[in-house]
């Protein structure tokens, strides 16, 4: 739910663009949001070993583990690692805000054969949420680390459990057959529960975090990453380390990385926050890393363009539909993301009106912020709403009767939809315009099931380890809606046991 502001749209082509205003409107965002200064981790105030020796850079410390981001996968490896034993890690943040991207992940967590699936009768397996990935990723993710991802995701749900962050709230997404995504109880975004939850639990093992400290390169003796070059109240200094773990999130904030992979990406909006610049690729690469698939640059179809808010995609799994100018609908949205994107590409203007009723309104609690924020136009009757967003009332209504025919009549969707479908019952209507907009990137460091950084000859690099999106290989050439978060909890969690193992 970030605050990004654009400077402006021409034509058909998406011509918004991330500028120096962007970063700023996006930390205001953060701090409306209560995620700026509220979480009281530490600052730069130097806590841990010092070096053994004055490095030329400055005094530094060490650590058995340096992890470098404070999103879920940074947050999750701390946690994990402590839990094994391992208490000499500290956690390294560039911003002055915790929690990176995850802060504003909407949708929910992925995960199959969970314990709250079974308890609401849900019938799933990992195999097939498996299966749905590589589908959704056109068969181009790994499919050893996707079914790792899947195998765990369940084990991940009950250790966020475990730790007070309860997702038993659980939806449909674009690309997923069954009822897989989990959300905090009250149906609210996911990243404003999950971050919260995590921190306190940081906070509760006394992990240090190091705020506004900046990881510049990676430090190297031989062949083995030794520890990280900082910047530290404004003065470069080394922290020693005998494991680092990149969890430095994605690119999405620094436009002119996306056009260095995607040049038709450029002037796009996106709903990253300002830290996402890329300095994990940089940095790993430098030290001798693989990335691969860095092209797969994913745009999310519901952006809404004037501030960059993401519209979660449990609308529409929750019974949403997409509307053209014209207002008809011109595509199943509950397909992948890639594929409704182009949809609406292709639309009148280059976008679309997301429309539901009440019964979406009060099933996802977000709907009530994007109203607070101004994005959501309302009418009393399709008629009503139809004025608001001037499109044809006869058309929409028309629309409308069809798509309620599909639950009423039992009707087959023209456009192939059979997921998430509802009838809109009479009484208030709402809509909120979107298009796509530039939202996570699916390439990254080439890691293995242990979370070791590998080489161009697939050799890992020792002491390099990396998990969350900075990583490629898991989601292929379009991610599914919910498998972010449960990419960052489980590859979270397994590279903070691995390094604490590894270490013992």
């Amino acid at each position: 739910m970030s605050e990004y502001r654009e400077n402006g749209a021409s034509g058909q082509k998406r011509s918004y663009r991330l500028t120096r205003r962007s970063f700023v409107a996006g930390v205001g965002a953060m701090g409306a949001l209560g995620v700026l200064g509220s979480f009281g981790l530490t600052g730069c105030a130097p806590s841990g070993d010092k070096a053994a020796d004055g490095a030329d850079e400055g005094a530094g410390e060490s650590y058995d583990a340096v992890i470098v981001g404070t999103g879920g996968a940074g947050l999750s490896a701390a946690i994990a690692a402590y839990d094994k034993g391992l208490t000499n890690i500290v956690i390294l943040e560039k911003m002055a805000v915790n929690g990176g991207n995850t802060n504003f992940s909407s949708s929910g967590m992925n995960a199959s054969e969970t314990k709250f699936q079974k308890e609401q009768g849900i019938e799933d397996s990992n195999d097939l949420f498996a299966q749905e990935t590589l589908d959704g990723g056109h068969n181009t993710g790994d499919p050893e680390l996707v079914q790792f991802m899947c195998d765990n995701s369940a084990g991940a749900i009950d250790w966020l459990d475990g730790l007070g962050v309860k997702l038993d709230n659980i939806t449909l997404t674009g690309g997923m057959s069954v009822k897989r995504c989990h959300r905090p109880t009250d149906g609210s975004a996911v990243g404003l529960t999950l971050i919260p939850g995590l921190l306190a639990a940081v906070e509760e093992r006394g992990i240090p975090t190091k705020m506004s400290c900046e990881a510049k390169e990676l430090v190297k003796d031989g062949d083995a990453v030794t520890g990280v070059k900082v910047d530290l109240d404004g003065k470069e200094t080394v922290i020693g380390a005998k494991a680092v773990i990149l969890a430095t999130g994605g690119l999405g904030a620094n436009a002119e990385m996306v056009t260095k992979y995607r040049p038709d990406l450029e002037g796009y909006v996106t709903t990253n926050q300002p830290g996402a610049t890329g300095d994990g690729y940089t940095m790993a690469e430098q030290a001798g890393a693989e990335l691969v698939q860095m092209e797969q640059i994913q745009i999310h179809p519901t952006v809404e363009q004037e501030t960059s808010t993401l519209i979660a995609e449990g609308v529409r799994g929750g019974g949403a539909i997409l509307v053209n100018s014209e207002g008809n609908r011109f595509f199943d949205e509950m397909s992948t993301r890639d594929k409704v994107s182009a949809a609406e590409l292709e639309q009148p203007g280059g976008f679309a009106w997301c429309v539901f009723d009440q019964q979406v309104y009060d099933a996802n609690t977000a709907i009530a912020k994007y109203e607070k924020s101004g994005l959501v136009q309302k009418g009393g009757n399709v008629a009503e709403l139809a004025e608001a967003i001037e499109v044809d009332p006869a058309a929409l209504q028309a629309t409308i009767d069809a798509y309620n025919a599909i639950t009423t009549d039992g009707a087959a969707d023209e456009f192939g939809r059979t997921e998430g479908c509802i009838a809109f019952a009479d009484g208030n209507m709402y809509a909120i315009k979107v298009a796509p907009g530039i939202h996570h990137e699916m390439g990254g460091v080439k890691i293995n099931e242990k979370n070791e950084a590998l080489d161009a000859s697939g050799n890992p690099i020792p002491g390099l380890y990396a998990a969350g999106e900075v990583t490629g290989g898991i989601h292929g050439d379009n991610r599914i809606g919910g498998n972010a978060v449960c990419d960052i909890i489980v590859f979270g969690r397994n590279v903070g046991e691995v390094v604490a193992d590894a270490l013992a």
